[in-house]
């Protein structure tokens, strides 16, 4: 196995720890946890394509592990009070929605890639969180809302590139 995908099984492995961490009250804990978690995102997208270490497991399980993580910390905070359980909905919904399209697609032999606005949501949704896990700190000092605008960005976007993946590939569903 090579590193980058040892890094998408680490961010795997990070997340019951960072669930664990989270449900038992320590919230600065588990954003350090679930930054660390995201940035070997980061990193392993990075070396796998500068070292030409693309794989078939680093193609379907790196955009899983994004996803395991957001939604693990997401639905956490719903059950926190946290976030608002239709937000999540919302981003579960794109998320399968995607997802089968994806899994049509590739029954066709065809590849569906990530998007610039699915790359945006992405980050948006790995800021939002650890955002929310800080309690808005250092933001809330002056009363700026930065945790739930990033959320609400997360949102749109996530509605936007569930949007555009559903349009950009509406011929999939005619096959």
């Amino acid at each position: 196995m090579n590193l980058p995908n040892k890094l998408t099984m680490l961010r795997i492995l990070l997340i019951p720890v960072f669930i664990i961490v989270l449900m038992t009250g320590h919230y600065y804990i588990s954003a350090i946890i679930f930054i660390i978690a995201s940035v070997t995102d980061a990193l392993d997208g990075h070396i796998a394509r500068k070292y030409d270490l693309i794989t078939n497991f680093g193609k379907i399980m790196d955009p899983l592990a994004d996803k395991l993580l957001v939604i693990s910390a997401l639905i956490c905070l719903v059950e926190l009070g946290d976030v608002a359980g239709w937000m999540v909905i919302v981003i579960l919904a794109r998320e399968f929605t995607v997802t089968g399209l994806r899994t049509v697609a590739a029954a066709q032999g065809l590849v569906i890639a990530a998007g610039m606005t699915g790359k945006i949501k992405t980050v948006l949704q790995m800021i939002a969180v650890p955002a929310l896990l800080l309690q808005n700190w250092p933001f809330e000092l002056i009363g700026f809302p930065f945790a739930e605008i990033m959320l609400w960005a997360a949102v749109i976007m996530t509605i936007v590139s569930g949007a555009e993946y559903i349009i950009k590939n509406k011929n999939i569903f005619s096959m």
